[in-house]
């Protein structure tokens, strides 16, 4: 994710080389978008995130692998669901089929995830967590101010290719920073890494668009070790 802090709504426009990972030398998000696109917080910036993900990462797929296909898929993926408000304006995914769910839950459509966010679609409800009582913004808000320095995501396998595409996945930080839980309480990072480890089935098109995302993974895995107090 791009880090809510560093974003301006008045900054516009296509990503950076920077964002796409290409000042890195590998090019892990080829995300082009519309013309007129209007980005939801203002462009996102992937330098900190990517920075984070190029030192911590455990697998590095070679280009034109299956596995390198998945992460831009995933990658591009995430730069609409987060930072493109309308959901006509998004590419990865066809609108009029998607439809995302957790764990085997009620499935989520694509208005429904522009307008609460996939931090809130995807965690719902824990102990410390409420995805109903955060907005996009606050939950946005929120797991930036815990990873400071970026909260990255790779493909650890692929299992099977299109259309259905089955794969590993490792969503990984340092807590470093400040999380608020649902009652308000703020609790201070000790600094170790936070490492998630889940599984998601995806089905694309011809044209490699997402049509239908089923994940599976412990919410509660994601949010016990940000409680530290």
């Amino acid at each position: 994710m791009a880090l809510a802090h560093e974003l301006d709504v008045n900054v516009q426009g296509a990503l950076s080389d920077e964002s796409k990972g290409l000042s890195n030398g590998e090019l892990i998000r080829d995300y082009e978008p519309l013309p007129d696109v209007k980005w939801r917080f203002g462009k996102p910036n992937y330098a900190r995130v990517n920075k984070f993900y190029f030192e911590n990462r455990v697998m590095k797929h070679p280009e034109g692998s299956l596995e390198s296909v998945v992460t831009k898929i995933v990658k591009n993926w995430e730069v609409e669901s987060h930072h493109i408000a309308d959901p006509h304006q998004w590419k990865t995914m066809d609108i009029t089929k998607f439809q995302a769910a957790v764990n085997g839950g009620c499935p989520a459509n694509a208005q429904l995830m522009a307008d609460i966010g996939p931090y809130n679609l995807l965690i719902g409800e824990t102990a410390d967590y409420s995805g109903k009582a955060n907005t996009f913004e606050a939950s946005n808000k929120n797991f930036s101010s815990s990873f400071p320095e970026g909260f990255a995501w790779e493909v650890l396998e692929v299992y099977s290719g299109p259309p259905s595409v089955t794969f590993k996945w490792r969503h990984f930080g340092k807590m470093c920073g400040t999380y608020t839980d649902k009652s308000g309480k703020e609790h201070k990072g000790n600094g170790e890494m936070l490492n998630l480890i889940g599984l998601c089935i995806a089905k694309v098109n011809a044209e490699l668009k997402i049509e239908s995302l089923d994940i599976y993974y412990n919410p509660t895995d994601m949010i016990k070790p940000l409680i530290t107090n």
